[in-house]
Parts: C-alpha cells; sequence; structure tokens
C-alpha cells in the first residue's frame, strides 16, 4: 500500500501539537478520509527529533473523566512522515513549501512570539521570528506558482490567524516582496482564526522512561475554526472540529476560565504547590479558586456569553482529574504576558460592572517573585 501524501506543514513538534492537530490527522485518516501526512519543522535537533526520524510512530495516554466515568486508554499516532531541523534542513522545508500535494500550514508557537524581529531578511536561513519563516515559506510557494494553502494557527490568541496574516504582509513590506504575493496572502490562502482546548501534559517519569515519546492528554478536546463567509472550507472532519461563524464566545469562555484560572493559581501558589490537581486538592485553596471563578470571572461573561457556569463546572472538573500532571512551573512561563492577556480584560471588566476591585485578581496579579 503506498503511504499517503505529505499535505501538511507544521512549525514545532511541542507536545500539544502532536497531542491535538496530529492525532486528529492520524484518526481521520483512520477513518478514511485520507487527509495526508505531516511534515515537522522542527528549530534544530534534539533526542526528540531524532526518535522521531527513526520511528515516527508514538501513543497519547488519555486519561480523565468523560461523560462522569474515569477513563484511561491509549491511542496510537502516526501521522507524521518526517521532522525536518530549521538550521540544518532550512532549504528543505522552503522545497517542500513548493509541493503541489501541501494543502495546510500549522503553527504553535506562544504569545510572545507574535512579532517580527529586526534581524529577519529576505534570505535568512532561516529566519527566527515565526512570522519571517512563514513568509519566506509562503514566498517560495507563491515563486513556484503553486496553489493557495490553509493557514491552521493553533496559537492561544483572540483572532490569531487575523493578526498573523497581518505580521506576514508586515514582513513582506519589509521585504519589499510584490504587491501582487500580498494579494495572493490575503486573498488566495485562507487563514482560519482558531480556539484550542485540550488539557496536554508530560506522563509521570516511570512511563516516559519506558515510552519517551508517549503523552498525556485529557478526554476533552475542542477545535473551534471560525470559517470565512465568501468562500468554502475544505477541511477534515472530526469530533473535535467545530466549523463556526463566530468563534469569539468560545475564545472567551476558555481563555478567561479555563486558562484564567490557571495563571490566577500561579500568581497564588506558586511555590506552594507543585500542580493544579494538588491546588484543587486543598480545601482552602480550593475555595479560593471557586470563589475566583464563580465569584469574578462568571459575573464578567455571563450576560453575554451563554452556558458559562457550565463551562465553568466542566473546567472545575477537568482540574481535579486525578491523571493530571500539569504543573504550575509549565503554566508560569510567559506569566507577565499570560496576565495580560487572560487577566487584566476580566478584571478591568469587573471593576466596571461592580465598581469595586476583584480582590482575588487583584492577589493574582501581583508579579512572581525573582
Amino acid at each position: 500500500m503506498n503511504p499517503l501524501p505529505e499535505t501538511i506543514l507544521q512549525l514545532g513538534t511541542g507536545r500539544f501539537l502532536r497531542a491535538f492537530v496530529d492525532r486528529f490527522v492520524h484518526q481521520a485518516n483512520a477513518s478514511g478520509q485520507n487527509v495526508g501526512r505531516i511534515v515537522v519543522v522542527q528549530r534544530e535537533p534534539d533526542e526528540r527529533s531524532e526518535m522521531l526520524n527513526k520511528n515516527p510512530t508514538y501513543y497519547v495516554l488519555v486519561r480523565g473523566y468523560s461523560e462522569g466515568q474515569l477513563i484511561e486508554r491509549r491511542e496510537r499516532v502516526e501521522s507524521i512522515s518526517r521532522i525536518l531541523t530549521a538550521d540544518k534542513q532550512w532549504a528543505d522545508a522552503l522545497t517542500f513549501a513548493k509541493s503541489p500535494e501541501l494543502k495546510y500550514i500549522v503553527t504553535n508557537a506562544t504569545e510572545s512570539s507574535y512579532v517580527l524581529d529586526a534581524q529577519d531578511q529576505k534570505d535568512s536561513a532561516p529566519p527566527k521570528s515565526l512570522a519571517g519563516k512563514l513568509t519566506q515559506l509562503l514566498w517560495s510557494r507563491y515563486e513556484a506558482k503553486a496553489e493557495p494553502v490553509i493557514l491552521l494557527p493553533c496559537e492561544l490568541i483572540e483572532c490569531n490567524a487575523s493578526k498573523l496574516v497581518e505580521l506576514v504582509d508586515m514582513q513582506s513590506r519589509a521585504w519589499n516582496l510584490s504587491n501582487t504575493f500580498r494579494a495572493w496572502l490575503r486573498e488566495g490562502c485562507i487563514w482560519l482564526n482558531s480556539l484550542v482546548d485540550c488539557i496536554v501534559t508530560m506522563p509521570e517519569p516511570a512511563l516516559t522512561k519506558k515510552e519517551p515519546l508517549l503523552i498525556c492528554a485529557e478526554p476533552y478536546y475542542l477545535w473551534a475554526l471560525e470559517k470565512p463567509t465568501d468562500r468554502e472550507v475544505n477541511l477534515f472532519e472530526h469530533p473535535a472540529i467545530r466549523l463556526a461563524e463566530d468563534i469569539a464566545p468560545y475564545y472567551l469562555r476558555k481563555v478567561r476560565i479555563l486558562n484564567g484560572t490557571h495563571t490566577a493559581m500561579v500568581g497564588k501558589y506558586h511555590g506552594t504547590f507543585e500542580r493544579v490537581q494538588d491546588v484543587l486538592a486543598d480545601k482552602a485553596a480550593a475555595r479560593w479558586v471557586r470563589d475566583l471563578v464563580y465569584g469574578e470571572i462568571v459575573p464578567t461573561l455571563a450576560y453575554y456569553v451563554d452556558q458559562v457556569v457550565a463551562f465553568a463546572d466542566d473546567t472545575l472538573e477537568r482540574f481535579r482529574n486525578p491523571y493530571s500532571n500539569h504543573k504550575l512551573a509549565d503554566i508560569a512561563k510567559g506569566h507577565a504576558i499570560k496576565v495580560k492577556l487572560r487577566l487584566e480584560p476580566t478584571r478591568a471588566e469587573y471593576e466596571s460592572l461592580f465598581g469595586k476591585p476583584p480582590p482575588h485578581l487583584v492577589e493574582a496579579m501581583r508579579p512572581l517573585p525573582a
């Protein structure tokens, strides 16, 4: 049997993409949709890329509550075709960008990556910034007269695709690329704003010792994608995927409640508890979290977003997952930016609505100790 063609270019081999997008692509392939295989571009080689190039099959251990039942199952993933390292194989990535089989480009960077880098040049190999890399990849495709692609950014940033195309356009102008290319970017390629939601963590050391590529994920997943109003989107089908005309409600619920509470836990309990589960297992800390969620976050959303309380209930249940190994130290990465995106809007809306500062949020937004 001939292998499926390489149809997806993915920037990054982090746990999240491998447990989220790559797993869904595998499952869609297994269902007979023949989505294709993934070529991953990683910044530089490491043990993970070497293992995946030798054997691209790995497993996601799905554990937690699903419809009230505690479940545990292993899900095989073998959608990755090969790993390219940008520091040594950027020319190969640019070559793949020209492929007539390529349909999708997937990204998942940090919030701080949505900037240009003044050091990036048109011939940098590779550029440092996400926008620089995407601009070179898309320019390579454009020059080859290949078909436009669908861009699937998975960064937890509101209107991520809209902001990313603006950055790529700015980079194109900085490099004096043609106006026809810039029109191709906007009018040919399809940039889908998205909201991703699935808690992905490292397994216990005893498990990773036996399976270094093993990843843990909760049963819950959601990939909300905002479909354009002026054209059709040919995307594969999966239970996680929700195509909607407006994903703002999904975004607000997730970022303000789930991610906002995570960031607040870091601000309050970093250095006191190791994991999210440990916070919820402590009676006083759990009360603090509940008061934050239902007393300060939910009231700012309930009057204009549907099913806020139900989502908050589900979120706290997800936090109590006995298999969770979601460390506060991991959530603390990029903390200052996360506070700005996830907590400051809630604080501002609360003060506007109630004329006083929200005490738990104020406490959670104090700077972390050095």
